[in-house]
């Protein structure tokens, strides 16, 4: 049994639930009819007594013929009457139930409207003052107040089903109005798991269920691009790879061959090594980017001096700068800054953005490795002068292979991998990266803002670097 079976459908919670809410809402309405039905009946009846006996009380020739009647054929289920002489008698088989304020009130003009007993049973009793100055009270048994409200009730019934059904269907329409679109974008997530794309969920029904199609649109785009990078990227690793595969196995079967021999032997062994190394490089930052996006990323943080540390990064980059006749600069404090931080990933970090300036730098242009406090933390800063980065590049810097696409044939151009591994390694020391298309001295700068302590978060006020637009 899979969990949706297990919890239920929404469409049947739905039509549950509102068929809930409208058997309460019956239920509630019939408790509050059932007693007003009975306040109603006997309200109907004393109207009706009350009407017959003004009509009776205003002729009172009848009213005399009726007592006659009524002493005569009076039965246990009849109307019974009683008349009040203006000398105050009380003459009439209900003569029993007129008590002496009634009889002075209908003396005095005055309707009555009571409840009393009359050989065992309760009676309406309902009295009008005369046109002679008497009064003419009539008494009807109460039984026929629960005839009345017994035939209302019964007329109850029926609307009240009616109504719980109605309820009932109504939920169902809605439950298949709600539950629609939303089984519909639970297919459509079924298939974009499954590796479909190009998937439009159409946006209707609530507004929350169409945001949440809008979502899966969103996110069927987002896969497609993404998976597009990725099959970029595939194709790019797989062109970096291969070539120094292939010049690899050709000098390999050359010298298996004996196709190279004598003095061409160790030219054959250096291009080897090169190729090897260069292969080497590429597989270990697809292993540092990976290992970088996993949780488990250790972090060996203490008290590091950043300006020792930069001291000495710049004299391994001033030699390396002199050999493709770079002109390397380095700005820093002179002093001590310390913060608490892992000082080989910064040195890491610091190598991986200088590697990427070397590159694009043209001889007797500057690279520049920078240092400066900012609030609690430490701004480092790696500047050329190479043809810097465009607001599109800018946009696109640290995803994986991005420039590399973009620039291969046009200029020097690496694995892809060193500016994403900058921005997460960047992360993971707490701290954050930017790029700038155009430093002072002609090209790219990228600005690395690390804060104190990994879990302080970057500086406050993170440094904008100074642009030559």
């Amino acid at each position: 049994m899979t969990i949706a079976a297990r919890r239920g459908s929404l469409r049947g919670s739905l039509v549950l639930l509102t068929t809930t809410v409208a058997a309460v809402a019956v239920v509630l309405t019939g408790l509050f009819a059932w007693r007003v039905i009975r306040t109603n009946a006997e309200v109907q009846e004393r109207d009706q007594l009350s009407r017959q006996a003004e009509v009776m009380a205003r002729t009172p020739p009848l009213a005399s013929w009726m007592l006659d009647r009524q002493q005569r054929i009076a039965g246990p289920d009849e109307i019974r009457l009683a008349l009040v002489r203006p000398s105050a008698e009380v003459v009439g088989p209900a003569a029993a139930v007129v008590d002496d304020a009634q009889r002075r009130a209908l003396l005095a003009g005055h309707e009555v409207s009571a409840t009393a007993r009359l050989d065992g049973r309760t009676v309406l009793v309902e009295g009008t003052p005369t046109s002679t100055g008497g009064g003419l009270v009539l008494t009807q048994p109460m039984n026929a107040v629960d005839q009345a409200t017994d035939r209302m009730r019964g007329s109850l019934v029926l609307p009240l089903v009616l109504g719980l059904v109605g309820a009932a269907l109504a939920g169902a329409l809605l439950a298949r109005r709600l539950t629609r679109p939303l089984v519909s974008a639970a297919r459509t997530a079924h298939r974009l798991s499954e590796g479909e794309r190009g998937l439009t969920v159409p946006a209707e029904g609530p507004t929350e269920v169409a945001e949440l199609a809008g979502a899966l649109n969103t996110l069927d785009a987002a896969l497609a691009h993404s998976e597009g990078r990725q099959r970029d990227f595939l194709l790019s690793v797989s062109h970096e790879i291969r070539t120094p595969l292939t010049a690899a196995r050709g000098y390999a079967e050359a010298l298996a061959d004996e196709v190279i021999t004598g003095d061409e032997v160790p030219e054959a062994g250096r291009i080897l090594r090169t190729e090897i190394e260069r292969l080497e490089r590429f597989v270990g930052d697809l292993l540092a980017l990976a290992r970088l996006e996993t949780d488990d990323f250790r972090l060996d943080t203490g008290e590091t001096d950043l300006d020792a540390l930069l001291a000495e990064a710049a004299d391994a980059w001033a030699a390396r700068c002199a050999r493709h006749e770079v002109d390397f600069r380095l700005e820093r404090p002179g002093v001590p800054l310390t913060i608490t931080t892992d000082g080989f990933r910064v040195r890491q970090l610091i190598d991986g953005l200088a590697e990427n300036a070397l590159r694009v730098t043209p001889a007797g242009k500057p690279l520049v490795l920078a240092l400066r406090t900012e609030g609690p933390g430490a701004v480092l800063e790696v500047r050329d002068g190479g043809p810097g980065l465009t607001d599109d590049d800018i946009a696109v810097a640290f995803e994986r292979g991005a420039l590399t696409d973009r620039y291969r044939g046009v200029r020097a151009v690496g694995s892809g991998l060193g500016l994403a591994i900058a921005h997460r390694l960047t992360a993971r020391l707490g701290g954050t990266i930017t790029a700038d298309g155009r430093a002072p001295e002609g090209g790219a700068c990228f600005t690395v803002c690390l804060p104190p302590h990994p879990d302080a978060g970057p500086p406050t006020a993170p440094y904008t670097p100074r642009t030559s637009r």
